[in-house]
C-alpha cells in the first residue's frame, strides 16, 4: 500500500504549448505557494499542433480562476467571443423531410435560456411523437439570435441571468501568453531535448535525461508531449484505446485567410459538412482560421486541400496549407504510476465541438483535487488512480458518443463517406440506446439520458439540439389537437429578438476589450 502524505515536492512538465502551459498555470496556482517546485522542459525542435482555435465556456472559468481578465489575455491572443457552433450542410437538402433543417446552431446553455429552452424541448417531444409543431432549435435559444446578428454575448445593461459563452483565439498565442506570465512569476523553465527516460525498480520514472543539461528527477512527471506521448506510452507502455472504428477522420488540413475587422466579425464557429468530412471557419481579430477534418480513406491530402480552397474562395489563394495527422482515441489510464498525461498525449477526440482545451483543464483540475483528497484521507495511491482514471474515461466516452452522434445522424447521400458514417454500427451501447429512444414514439428520451449517464458532459438541451437540429422527426406529422399544449414559438421568437437587441454588437464589445490595441 502506497499512501501519500503531502503535496508533491517537485513536478516536471515535459512539453510546452497550450497543454503544458495550462497545466503549469493550474499547478502553480494550487501548489507553488505550498513549496512544490515546478519545472517545465520544452524542446525548440517540436512543432506546435494547434488543432482547433475555439473553446467551450470552461476556458472562461480557467482565466477567472487564475485572476486574468479578458482585457489582459484576449488582445494578446487575437481572441473573439463565441456564442455557439453552426452546423450547415449535415442534412440532405434534396429530401423534403429535412427541408426545414438545413443548419442549426448549438448554443452554450445557461440560465438565461431556461424558459425558452424548456419550451424547445417540450415542442421537440411533441414532434417526436408525430405532432406538427415548430421544433427548430434556432427559434428558441437567445445565443442563436446573437450569433446570426453579429452580436457578442455581453449585454449593454444588466440582465437577470448572465449568458455563458466561449472564445475563438490563436491557440499558440494562448500558450505563449501563459508562458510569459509564469516566467515573470519565476517558474522554472528549461529549453532542452529529452534523450532518455530512466525507470526505477518499481517501473516508475526516476528521471528524464536532457541533451544539454543532464538528468532531472521529480516526484511526478506530466506528459505534455503531444501525440508522441513520450512518457506515458513511450516509457510506461500504457494502452491506447483507438476510436477509429466509430470516428473515421484521421487528417486535418489548415489554411488561414484574411479578415476585415472593420466589418462585422462573426461570433460563431461554422462547421460545414463537405464531401468527406467538415470544414471549420473560426474568426479571429487578424484572420480567419479555416480547416478541413477528413478521412484519408475517402480523400487524398491533395483532394482535401483543393476542396477546402474551393470552399474558402479566392481569399486563401496565396496562403499555405498545413496537413496534420490525427490519432483519435484515449489512454486506458491517464494517471499511471508517477506520470499524468495531459492534452494530445492522453488522447484526442476530433475538434468538432472544441473540447480539447476543456479536457486539458478538466484533467489537471481533477488531478489536483484528487491528489489533495488522497493525502487528506490517507488513501492508497492505486485506489485513487483507479477512481480518477475511471471518472476521466467516462468523460472521454461521453464526449465521444456526442461526436459520433453527429455523424450517425447525418442524412446526406451524396458520398460514400456520409453513407458509411450513417450506417456504421460500431456505437456504444449508450449511444444505441439513445438513438433508439429518440426514434421511438412515446419513449422517455430524458430518462434514457439519465439512465445511461449521458448528461455527464452534454446536458439534455444539447442532445435535443443535436437530434432536432439534424431534423430527426417522423416524416408524417399530424396537426395538434385542441387539447395539445404547444409552446408559443411566435412569442418566443419575438422575445428573443427583443432581448438580443440589448446586447452589444460583437465588434463594439471587442473594441471595449481591446481598447487602444484594436486594429485600425
Amino acid at each position: 500500500m502506497s499512501v501519500i502524505n503531502s503535496q508533491p515536492k517537485k513536478i516536471i512538465i515535459l512539453g510546452g504549448g497550450s497543454a503544458g502551459w495550462m497545466t503549469a498555470s493550474l499547478l502553480d496556482k494550487a501548489w507553488a505557494d505550498k513549496g512544490t517546485e515546478i519545472l517545465l522542459i520544452e524542446s525548440d525542435l517540436i512543432n506546435k499542433i494547434g488543432v482547433g482555435e475555439g473553446s467551450t465556456p470552461s476556458l472562461r472559468l480557467f482565466f477567472n480562476h487564475l485572476g486574468i481578465s479578458e482585457q489582459e489575455w484576449m488582445p494578446e491572443c487575437n481572441a473573439t467571443y463565441k456564442c455557439g457552433i453552426s452546423f450547415p450542410g449535415w442534412t440532405n437538402r434534396d429530401d423534403p423531410a429535412y427541408a426545414d433543417f438545413p443548419a442549426y446552431i448549438h448554443p452554450f446553455y445557461s440560465k438565461a435560456d431556461w424558459k425558452t429552452g424548456n419550451a424547445f424541448m417540450h415542442n421537440a417531444r411533441l414532434r417526436r411523437d408525430g405532432i406538427d409543431v415548430p421544433a427548430h432549435p434556432d427559434d428558441y435559444w437567445l445565443q442563436s439570435y446573437l450569433a446570426k446578428h453579429f452580436k457578442g454575448p455581453i449585454a449593454s445593461q444588466k440582465l437577470r441571468d448572465e449568458m455563458d459563452y466561449g472564445y475563438h483565439f490563436d491557440s499558440a498565442l494562448v500558450g505563449d501568453f501563459l508562458k510569459k506570465r509564469l516566467l515573470n512569476k519565476g517558474l522554472s523553465h528549461l529549453v532542452d531535448t529529452v534523450n532518455d527516460v530512466i525507470l526505477n525498480d518499481k517501473g516508475e520514472i526516476s528521471s528524464v535525461v536532457t541533451k544539454d543539461n543532464g538528468a532531472h528527477t521529480a516526484d511526478i512527471f506530466i506528459d505534455c508531449t503531444g501525440f508522441a506521448a513520450r512518457l506515458i506510452r513511450g516509457a510506461l507502455k500504457v494502452d491506447f484505446i483507438d476510436y477509429s472504428d466509430c470516428l473515421f477522420n484521421d487528417r486535418a488540413i489548415a489554411i488561414q485567410s484574411p479578415i476585415d475587422c472593420t466589418q462585422d466579425i462573426p461570433s460563431q464557429t461554422t462547421s460545414t459538412a463537405l464531401s468527406s468530412g467538415w470544414a471549420w471557419r473560426i474568426p479571429l481579430i487578424n484572420r480567419y482560421g479555416n480547416g478541413y477534418v477528413y478521412s484519408s480513406k475517402y480523400l487524398s491530402d491533395g483532394e482535401a486541400e483543393k476542396e477546402l480552397r474551393d470552399h474558402i474562395g479566392p481569399s486563401c489563394k496565396n496562403q499555405d496549407a498545413r496537413v496534420i495527422k490525427m490519432r483519435l482515441g484515449r489512454l486506458s489510464q491517464h494517471w499511471y504510476k508517477n506520470v499524468l498525461a495531459v492534452g494530445l498525449s492522453q488522447g484526442f477526440i476530433e475538434p468538432l465541438e472544441a473540447t480539447a482545451l476543456m479536457l486539458i483543464q478538466h484533467t489537471v483540475e481533477s488531478f489536483i483535487g484528487d491528489y489533495q483528497d488522497m493525502f487528506a484521507k490517507k488513501r492508497d495511491l492505486c485506489v485513487q488512480q483507479d477512481i480518477y482514471n475511471s471518472q476521466l474515461n467516462k468523460v472521454f466516452e461521453s464526449i465521444k458518443d456526442y461526436i459520433v452522434a453527429h455523424y450517425r445522424l447525418n442524412s446526406r447521400t451524396d458520398s460514400q463517406y456520409w453513407r458509411d458514417n450513417r450506417e456504421n454500427k460500431n456505437n456504444s451501447a449508450r449511444l444505441n440506446a439513445l438513438l433508439s429512444a429518440w426514434h421511438t414514439q412515446g419513449a422517455d428520451f430524458e430518462a434514457e439520458l439519465h439512465n445511461h449517464n449521458a448528461e455527464l458532459t452534454y446536458f439534455a438541451p444539447s442532445w435535443y439540439c443535436l437530434f432536432a437540429g439534424k431534423g430527426h422527426f417522423p416524416a408524417s406529422l399530424n396537426k395538434p389537437s385542441a387539447n395539445t399544449k404547444v409552446a408559443p414559438t411566435a412569442e418566443i421568437i419575438k422575445y428573443c429578438q427583443h432581448v438580443s437587441q440589448q446586447f452589444y454588437n460583437h465588434n463594439e464589445q471587442l473594441e471595449k476589450v481591446y481598447g487602444n490595441r484594436w486594429p485600425k
